[in-house]
């Protein structure tokens, strides 16, 4: 009886935390940028693995993966680079490498806070976190991987367009894959930087940053 209920108070914990918060960022308005919930979560999720006994902080920063494994997935962002470029250049053309031409040291900030205050800190939330902590709700490993791409594209609701829920369901998943398979965050974060860079760089910016038309 205790462990049912036990269950059922994690699973509404895990409602709210992957399904609420995005919808309360995505209703109110004095909410101005999702950053503003995402690093106090952040903040309370290093303190909740500092006290977790069985949780070794030395993962936050584990990078030891196979090298062959590290060149196979810079070429797959090699790839994905060209048919993000591709894409917008037959349907956006306008939009081509608009950040970077219009406003090239915006780029640049963003080329290196993005990595560290919003990819990073996705990932200790949408990939360390959910793993660690909901594992026992979801205990087919394939099909956490499944919940983990869901919330992190339905998390991508607070930018109002749904190309950009679409493409983080796939990153995520794709991610959530990375993050099972070598069980590196940093890793994981460092594509998730790539891809984040991507999309910026060739001009899908609009569909991941609220207002970037101030800086076009």
């Amino acid at each position: 009886m205790k462990r049912n209920f036990n269950i059922i108070i994690r699973a509404a914990e895990f409602i709210l935390l992957f399904f609420g918060v995005p919808l309360l960022i995505y209703y109110e308005s004095f909410i101005t940028h999702p950053s503003l919930i995402l690093l106090p979560i952040l903040a309370a999720l290093i303190f909740y693995f500092i006290r977790k006994k069985d949780f070794n902080l030395e993962s936050l920063i584990r990078l030891d993966v196979p090298r062959r494994l590290v060149w196979n997935h810079i070429l797959l962002m090699l790839i994905t680079g060209i048919i993000l470029t591709a894409f917008v250049y037959i349907f956006i053309p306008e939009n081509l490498f608009n950040l970077p031409r219009a406003n090239p040291n915006v780029w640049l900030i963003l080329f290196f806070a993005y990595p560290v205050f919003s990819a990073y800190s996705q990932e200790v939330v949408f990939r360390t976190f959910l793993f660690t902590r909901y594992q026992t709700l979801f205990k087919n490993r394939n099909f956490l991987i499944i919940v983990s791409g869901v919330t992190f594209g339905f998390a991508h609701i607070v930018y109002y367009h749904p190309l950009s829920m679409l493409l983080k369901l796939i990153a995520g998943i794709y991610l959530a894959w990375i993050y099972r398979k070598t069980q590196s965050v940093l890793f994981t974060a460092i594509l998730h930087a790539l891809l984040g860079i991507l999309v910026f760089t060739v001009g899908l910016g609009e569909y991941f940053w609220l207002n970037i038309e101030q800086h076009l």
